[in-house]
């Protein structure tokens, strides 16, 4: 048994080595330079300052103003619009690729020719998608806007990406549009793994075909499902390229990623900037942690 447990050691120690490398290092100095003031322009001069970068008076959880409403600081609007952007595009995704997988799973004519076409917006990386639209959107000469206008679905040309009351939900529209694939491509796995029997006995048995979904399908799919879930959830709590691209710095969509790059790069408050990067770590974490204990949950429940 020992001779088994140094030889598993032996072939993992490469693996440990490579992560240490790129990951718990990386890591373990943002954490270090969040309790510092360093500064990008003079990282010698940095001192530690303890948690001043997360509560002190210009800390992340610290001055608060007054804005639609309710107390809120940068940080704070900045998670917002970050969860705000992820309940609501991975719900969305969710039931759109649930929906695109049981068509794909179905028997009909050139269903692989529709299979590939489906995966081609996920197949688009994500800078040349958000241009794409970008462009599309724009409120001078974009597509979408000639369009409306023309079908009498709007009055006048509006800026989906810079009004404050469109530009969140136009991200998240557009993120729907490309990521739905990669769920549907998750759960039509899922489908194509599930036995013949029990569909031919509910056929037998003249089982109306929604019940069998809600007994049969949803149930056996459902572990397959919450790691897509949680796969997808994660990506959207990191978001950073597609907003950045379509609606830049605007404060009304900034995400968490894309506070940490601005307080980072363009202030070259590296200090300040490791804080808020720790800070997503962390909720980042309790988000899927939260996640797994409920879909156990729900399956030990099932």
């Amino acid at each position: 048994m020992q001779n088994r447990n140094r030889t598993a050691w032996i072939f993992l120690a490469p693996m440990t080595v490579v992560l240490v490398l790129v990951a718990a290092w990386p890591l373990g100095r943002t954490i270090w330079f969040s309790f510092t003031d360093a500064n990008i322009n003079d990282l010698g001069a940095m001192q530690f300052v303890g948690l001043a970068n997360y509560f002190g008076e210009f800390g992340l959880f610290a001055n608060p103003y007054y804005t639609d409403g309710f107390w809120a600081s940068d940080w704070g609007i900045s998670i917002l619009n970050t969860l705000k952007f992820a309940v609501v595009s991975v719900s969305l995704e969710t039931l759109l690729g649930l929906g695109v997988a049981l068509l794909l799973n179905q028997e009909f004519k050139g269903r692989n020719w529709v299979r590939a076409a489906v995966l081609v917006p996920w197949a688009i990386p994500t800078i040349v998608s958000a241009k794409m639209w970008g462009w599309m959107l724009n409120d001078q000469f974009g597509i979408l806007n000639q369009y409306m206008l023309d079908w009498g679905l709007i009055a006048e040309k509006i800026a989906w990406t810079a009004q404050p009351e469109y530009a969140l939900w136009t991200v998240v529209a557009v993120d729907v549009w490309k990521t739905t694939p990669f769920m549907a491509l998750l759960i039509l796995a899922a489908l194509q793994t599930l036995p013949k029997d029990c569909y031919e006995a509910a056929r037998v048995d003249g089982v109306h075909p929604l019940r069998v979904f809600w007994k049969v399908t949803l149930p056996l799919i459902r572990p397959a499902l919450m790691v897509a879930v949680i796969f997808r959830l994660l990506d959207a709590l990191r978001v950073f390229d597609l907003i950045y691209v379509l609606t830049s710095n605007n404060n009304s969509t900034i995400s968490m990623s894309g506070f940490v790059r601005r307080e980072m790069v363009d202030n070259g408050y590296m200090g300040y900037g490791s804080a808020a990067s720790t800070a997503l770590f962390l909720i980042i974490g309790l988000c899927t942690i939260a996640a797994i204990k409920l879909g156990r949950m729900k399956l030990a429940e099932d």
